[in-house]
């Protein structure tokens, strides 16, 4: 893998040395999907109609409609019901119990899906196929492996993905294509550098100077030009685009060819970094769920945001100096006329670069970052894992791991929402943990802009101001921001460190969730309690993101529904499982 000069710390401090587990610690491919299904199963289908259950230490789970009895070995239950599990599904066959592959629980789910809901995906299957592919593929990967600097270890370590979610590793595009760009591969590669002349150039930037991280990567682009860097495979995905054919011919584009430093690919693919700049790049790849294309009122949305959110983002950092918000301060892309004399759209938003600020930039000093999914996974896939933090330290010192990161991570998201109204999604491939040398939470940096919402009555006069295309997808109202926070930060983030630590120390589970709760009622008495937060401390269920369900519909992300699961944040839930 090419050398990024990425640094560990951000100055002063010594950096933390993280050794990364052995690839024959994991699991298989086979036992990772047919778990992951379960999960989603569980989670949004069988347990909300009351077809499941925990008996002698075995998960029972029913699939009514389709007639199918279901069962696997637990390690360890959870009090919101985010049980781990262990070993070989299996099915109830003519009263005995056989083995169940991964194929033939997707089956049954495909099944069932589509006798509850009326609805036919004939996807489904296929980008089940493609998930455990690309899982195969990570686990056999060395690149990852390969890399030393442990922030980009642990972006480059989420072999398994979102383990509620039916295809967390679904890709489309050329295996062989997608190998070469692969974060769990390891991949560090230069940028493909256009030069385009200044008046086909579209951009705008928060301040003058967001531009110049763009400008620094290419010295010799020709006078009148502008330098556009293109994500490699995007490049050759759009570089027969007619218009763009016919722009090459006439020179108003200039394909400069690969050049300058190697950019890393962190853990959402598009998104790469050089160790000093973050840029999110458009790809024409399916990855999830989602095209992971940047839409025109995203890369305007992102500058907007940056400007609209500088006074509330001042205020957080003054109030809770440990968080900072990584902003996206530029964009840049070309704008080809097509026939009509407008910008094309595909080569405007394929070609759509977002400059994010870079580590140096707010990470504290003498602090490592890390990706808090990595910290969090439920196997530990790299040297970021909380296991490999805390090196077999006892339930006293995960306990007061674990309250530190709470001080660091809850009160600025709960201000944000409740004095900003600004819905953050600090979901955990949103959030990185940044540590001391001891392994101990020092700061939170949140990011991507994208999923940074605005609360209509908050806000109203700058969002008149935009362009209504900009102003909408900014937007959450104020029930469905608050659904979103509780998800990212409760459900998402919290619900599955607290776990990868439980995991550690199984006793501890309700004295972890207690912490939670502790940290939840200190920042309500200094804020007054809104009726939300009173209403989440004494137990109302929490909101889940119903994946699997909104994969089946073929829903964008933004349609996503939520199911409601059992809250362990009640005091008397809390006490009574201490008993």
């Amino acid at each position: 893998m090419p050398s990024l000069a990425v640094p560990q710390t951000s100055s002063g401090g010594t950096p933390i040395s993280l050794r990364s587990p052995a690839r024959t610690d994991l699991p298989t491919a086979d036992d990772v999907v047919a778990h992951t299904l379960l999960n989603c199963l569980l989670r949004e289908v069988s347990g909300p109609e009351h077809q499941s259950v925990v008996t002698d230490g075995r998960l029972l789970l029913r699939l009514p409609r389709r007639g199918v009895l279901l069962r696997v070995p637990l390690r360890r239950t959870s009090l919101l019901g985010a049980h781990r599990f262990t070993g070989l599904v299996q099915e109830q066959r003519d009263g005995d119990w056989a083995e169940l592959d991964w194929r033939r629980l997707a089956q049954y789910t495909h099944d069932e899906l589509s006798l509850r809901t009326g609805v036919r995906n004939e996807e489904f299957l296929e980008q089940i196929a493609s998930s455990h592919e690309a899982v195969t593929t990570a686990l056999t990967a060395t690149g990852a492996s390969r890399n030393s600097d442990p922030y980009l270890a642990s972006e480059q370590s989420l072999f398994f993905g979102h383990r509620f979610h039916p295809t967390p590793k679904a890709r489309t595009g050329d295996p062989c294509a997608w190998s070469a760009y692969a974060p769990e591969a390891g991949a560090a590669f230069p940028l493909r550098h256009l030069a385009v002349r200044e008046h086909l150039i579209a951009e705008e930037a928060a301040e003058p100077s967001a531009t110049a991280a763009l400008d620094r990567l290419r010295a010799d682009v020709p006078a009148g030009y502008r330098l556009l860097p293109a994500h490699p495979w995007q490049y050759d995905t759009l570089r027969d685009h007619p218009v763009l054919s016919a722009a090459l011919a006439s020179g108003d584009v200039l394909d400069l060819g690969p050049g300058g430093q190697p950019f890393a690919a962190t853990a959402s693919v598009r998104t790469l970094y050089d160790g000093a700049t973050f840029l999110k790049f458009s790809l024409n790849v399916r990855i999830t769920n989602c095209l992971r294309k940047n839409s025109s009122y995203e890369l305007s949305g992102a500058v907007a945001l940056t400007r609209v959110l500088a006074p509330a983002l001042a205020d957080l950092a003054e109030r809770f100096p440990g968080s900072a918000v990584l902003r996206e301060p530029a964009y840049r892309t070309l704008a080809l006329p097509g026939p009509d004399g407008s910008p094309d759209q595909a080569l405007f938003e394929g070609f759509g670069v977002i400059v994010r600020e870079g580590l140096p930039e707010r990470l504290a000093p003498g602090t490592t970052a890390l990706l808090a999914a990595a910290v969090a996974d439920e196997y530990p896939s790299s040297g970021a894992h909380i296991s490999r933090l805390l090196d077999g330290a006892g339930a006293p010192a995960a306990l007061d791991w674990w309250s530190a990161y709470l001080d660091l991570l809850v009160p600025p998201v709960l201000a944000a929402y409740f004095d900003h109204g600004l819905v953050l999604e600090p979901h955990l491939q949103n959030v990185l943990v940044c540590v001391d040398g001891d392994g101990m939470p020092a700061q939170v940096l949140f990011r991507d802009l994208e999923g940074t919402k605005l609360v209509p009555e908050h806000h109203a006069d700058t969002l008149a101001a935009l362009p209504p295309e900009v102003a909408g997808p900014m937007t959450y109202d104020a029930q469905r921001g608050w659904d979103r926070v509780v998800y990212c930060l409760l459900v998402n983030h919290i619900a599955e460190l607290l776990a990868a630590l439980a995991d550690l120390h199984p006793e501890t589970e309700a004295e972890l969730w207690g912490r939670v709760r502790s940290t939840l009622r200190s920042y309500a008495d200094r804020s007054g309690c809104p009726p939300r937060l009173s209403a989440l401390l004494a137990g109302v269920p929490l909101p889940a993101k119903a994946n699997l369900l909104t994969r089946w519909e073929r829903k964008a992300d933004r349609e996503a529904g939520y199911v409601r699961l059992p809250s362990p944040l009640a005091e008397d839930i809390l006490t009574g499982s201490t008993r």
